[in-house]
């Protein structure tokens, strides 16, 4: 049922859906939930619209899954929400067809997401949900309205039989400069920023004359890349330090892919706690890396940049760990302390900025609190997220991101945001709007069955009926 066919404010109503925080994942629910008539369905953000990490919006950039991996196609190829469709819209589908990538631009796909978003009137911005309880089945959410400029203006009550959290992760500081940031009010200092936040203080950081990036991964190295030529430009002096052991390309052959995946995904929620916290740490090269011709560029625009002999300003530092940062009194200058850890030496650097590379964490959020005990943690105080993504004994209460600690590679990937979405559909509606395939690797994870229970591969064919069924 379309949510333009009741007033979308009529506090008796109650939704099939709540969904509560509008980023890739929270849309593309929505735009799957769209044409069905059996889901009622509003998505709320206390944001005025949808952006899309706006202080990476670096020109040229661009995303790292293939278009495929847009809000919809890999649930639904024929949904009118696909990136294809948005390309023949713009008339830029030839263009593109063309230019024979996979990638999209990373500005091009934030343009794609806003065009979804402008179509769907499920939608409702400026509403920072507060508290949500529950009755008889039924979520209540007090919301409030506000203002562009943040300021509350009313209150609005949503209720539904089901929950969804697409609320996001949000960007983490090493310990060292957390408190730094909280305690810098100083107009002589640089600034000390996230990578989250980097556009929007790019000149500032080459105005300050020293910059320090501080971890890896593909923002960092985005920002690196960025930053170069100008800085050498004008003698600025620009380090990046890693704790870990190298500058990493992403791993992106095909098998590795195949750990995006419904098996995959049972092998890894079935883990036992401990050992699933050690998987996790580890396979992080898998989908925090840098993009292997990001890589080979930097080391190009470097090699370009030393023509004639010259010596660069800028210093590329691994394995140094980030423990001690503060502010030099007379200089105004940052004071970072790091450790080699494979040397165990310690050294410190002199920046007159900091940037921060240091990701995005998932928050249990407060607005749950009225819910208590129906709200599933684990041992360390975050979202215990059922394999069904799923945080209450009922199913109601769903989770669209942000479930990295349960579910692994998959959480974070965008080409997997649908078939997630599918199953939250599957759960609201009791039936399988969009068929949901469980078998997709070649691969088997964890301890194969006995030969005498295995199924041969051969025994597999494809018929029209279904995407695959026992010969």
């Amino acid at each position: 049922m379309s949510a333009q066919s009741q007033d979308i404010h009529d506090t008796h109503r109650i939704y099939d859906i709540l969904g509560v925080g509008i980023g890739p994942f929270g849309l593309g629910l929505a735009a799957l939930a769209e044409p069905l008539d059996d889901v009622d369905a509003v998505f709320v953000d206390q944001r005025p619209e949808f952006r899309w990490h706006p202080g990476m919006m670096i020109e040229g950039s661009t995303i790292q899954v293939p278009f495929l991996a847009d809000l919809v196609t890999m649930a639904d190829p024929t949904s009118p929400y696909s990136f294809l469709n948005f390309l023949k819209e713009r008339r830029r589908l030839y263009p593109f067809y063309i230019r024979e990538s996979f990638y999209p631009l990373r500005a091009e796909f934030d343009e794609y997401c806003r065009w979804v978003a402008a179509q769907l009137d499920s939608l409702q911005w400026n509403r920072r949900v507060v508290s949500v309880t529950r009755e008889d089945g039924v979520f209540t959410a007090l919301a409030e309205v506000t203002d562009d400029s943040g300021e509350i203006v009313t209150t609005e009550t949503y209720r539904a039989r089901h929950l969804v959290l697409g609320v996001g992760t949000q960007p983490v500081l090493p310990p060292a400069l957390r408190g730094l940031a909280e305690e810098d009010d100083s107009a002589s200092t640089g600034p000390l920023i996230h990578t989250a936040e980097y556009l929007d203080n790019r000149e500032a950081l080459l105005q300050s004359g020293a910059i320090t990036i501080v971890g890896s991964g593909q923002s960092a190295a985005e920002i690196y890349r960025d930053l170069i030529d100008d800085a050498e430009d004008r003698g600025v002096r620009l380090d990046w330090v890693t704790r870990s052991p190298r500058f990493f390309p992403m791993e992106y052959t095909k098998l590795t892919l195949e750990m995006t995946s419904p098996e995959y995904t049972d092998h890894f929620r079935a883990l036992p706690d401990e050992l699933r916290e050690r998987v996790g740490r580890e396979q992080r090269t898998l989908y925090k890396g840098i993009s292997a011709d990001l890589v080979d560029d930097i080391h190009d625009t470097l090699y370009r940049l030393s023509r004639g002999g010259r010596e660069l300003l800028t210093n590329l530092i691994c394995e140094a760990e980030l423990e001690t940062a503060e502010i030099d009194p007379m200089s105004g200058e940052y004071l970072l302390g790091f450790r080699n850890t494979a040397l165990d030496k310690t050294f410190t650097r002199r920046s007159r900025a900091v940037v921060a590379a240091t990701g995005y964490k998932s928050q249990v959020p407060g607005f749950l609190a009225p819910l208590g005990a129906e709200v599933r943690l684990d041992s360390r105080g975050r979202l215990d997220v059922s394999r069904h993504y799923t945080i209450n004994d009922e199913g109601t209460i769903h989770v669209v991101g942000g479930e990295e600690h349960t579910h692994g590679v998959t959480a974070p990937d965008l080409g997997f945001g649908p078939w997630r979405a599918s199953v939250v559909l599957a759960a609201v509606t009791g039936r399988e709007p969009y068929p949901i395939e469980n078998r997709i690797a070649f691969q088997t994870f964890g301890v194969p069955a006995d030969e005498s229970d295995a199924v041969p591969a051969a025994a597999f064919a494809f018929d029209d009926s279904k995407e695959m069924s026992h010969a």
